[in-house]
């Protein structure tokens, strides 16, 4: 791997080699010492160009190779992971009072999450390292995406997910293969239990906020965004925020291609959680270190009351010049129903709650109607019915008579 450098913690800014098992700082431990990777941006410029990118025939991650940090010639997954629809709505964009809206549909990857982004690399590295079983912790994006990976290469699995993911995610891990621990507790008490195993059968750790190379992964869907407007960073980008992983990678992949100078500029980068669960919304708002949080919300993908990647994701937003902001659960299921009825695409809770906070940031002057704005959709709605029903309502229900349906209509003003 030529074009990379090396890892460097952000905490203590030391540089250490990519040896295999080599995750966090030894010197500032796993809880500080989060690791990033380095990239000679020499070595990447020489590899390809925005113009090779552009015409490639590769509609993956992996048309962005020079930019990631795995050897070409280690074996892949054949899914198609990225390249992931990139729109603009124009209805969606008069409902929210914007001119220039885009959303990056990301649950049209394999797997119908973002996540599949970080867990494709994960797999790779698992082979690099000569790993025959990966594992890790997650509310059920990441682990339906490791697991759906790894079976794609015959890899096994162990998911440790908390007792309440959604059925639909907790399906995919079975039909995938993966071998299953719901955990009858929170996510910390998931991602504990999985440390622990991981440490004492030395599985390959897939756990974003510990592994410095998933970031890796995530970080292409900022390269994507800036491809697909012909290489130009939008004013606003806008997601959902978690354990802070993704939103770091975002930044990450803005930041990459500013160095190798494929863009001009950056853009802001605004994180949204929910009310219910939003340690970093207010750290971030309140100007101070993050404290636990309760994991009060219905978007089970972003209930992390205990971020493990909350450095990078604050560093992000400040870096960036952006903000982030807290919604209700009543917010997000109406940015569901808003972002089906005037574009036809469906979000899962966690995957709309970047759109809920935007619509909150241009209410409040944050955000104006005339910036090119990016909302990312992590997530897709088949992943959690139940609360898709609860943000649509039910169907009209009538007796097979033409006499019943027509007064039903009538009664709704629907005739």
């Amino acid at each position: 791997m030529e074009n990379v450098l090396g890892l460097r913690c952000i905490n203590c800014n030391k540089q250490l080699d990519t040896k295999p098992g080599i995750y966090t700082c030894p010197k500032c431990g796993p809880k500080d010492g989060i690791l990033d990777v380095e990239y000679d941006y020499a070595a990447i410029n020489r590899a390809t160009t925005r113009g090779l990118v552009s015409n490639s025939k590769d509609n993956s991650i992996f048309r962005y190779l020079p930019f990631l940090p795995v050897n070409p010639g280690t074996p892949r997954p054949h899914l198609r992971v990225g390249w992931s629809p990139f729109y603009k709505p124009v209805g969606l964009g008069r409902s929210m009072g914007m001119n220039d809206l885009y959303i990056k549909d990301d649950g049209q990857n394999p797997t119908a999450s973002l996540k599949d982004r970080a867990s494709v690399i994960a797999v790779i590295k698992a082979v690099e390292e000569n790993s025959s079983t990966i594992a890790c912790s997650s509310t059920g994006n990441a682990a339906s995406s490791l697991a759906g990976s790894a079976a794609a290469m015959g890899i096994k699995t162990y998911i440790f997910v908390p007792g309440r993911a959604p059925q639909g995610k907790i399906a995919q891990l079975l039909v995938f293969g993966a071998n299953v621990i719901s955990v009858q507790g929170s996510y910390e008490d998931a991602f504990r239990l999985s440390a622990e195993a991981i440490e004492r059968w030395g599985w390959y750790n897939r756990n974003a906020a510990i592994n410095p190379y998933l970031v890796e992964g995530k970080k292409t869907v900022a390269l994507e965004i800036a491809e697909q407007l012909n290489w130009q960073a939008p004013d606003w980008v806008v997601l959902s925020v978690g354990d802070g992983c993704t939103i770091a990678g975002v930044w990450k992949g803005f930041m990459d291609l500013y160095r190798a100078g494929w863009i001009d500029r950056l853009p802001k980068v605004a994180g949204v959680q929910s009310t219910g669960c939003s340690p970093l919304v207010d750290a971030f708002l309140e100007d101070r270190p993050w404290h636990p949080a309760a994991e009060n919300t219905l978007a089970d993908s972003i209930a992390v009351g205990v971020p493990r990647n909350p450095e990078k994701a604050l560093r992000a937003v400040r870096q960036s010049g952006g903000t982030m902001v807290a919604v209700s659960d009543d917010e997000i299921l109406a940015a569901m129903r808003e972002l089906g009825r005037t574009s036809g695409i469906f979000g899962e809770p966690a995957g709309v709650t970047g759109l809920a906070g935007l619509k909150r940031l241009v209410a409040q002057g944050i955000v104006g109607p005339d910036e090119k704005v990016v909302a990312i959709v992590t997530g897709n709605g088949l992943k959690d019915v139940k609360n898709a029903i609860a943000a649509a309502g039910e169907p009209m229900k009538v007796e097979p008579s033409l006499g019943e349906l027509v007064l039903q209509l009538e009664q709704r003003g629907l005739a």
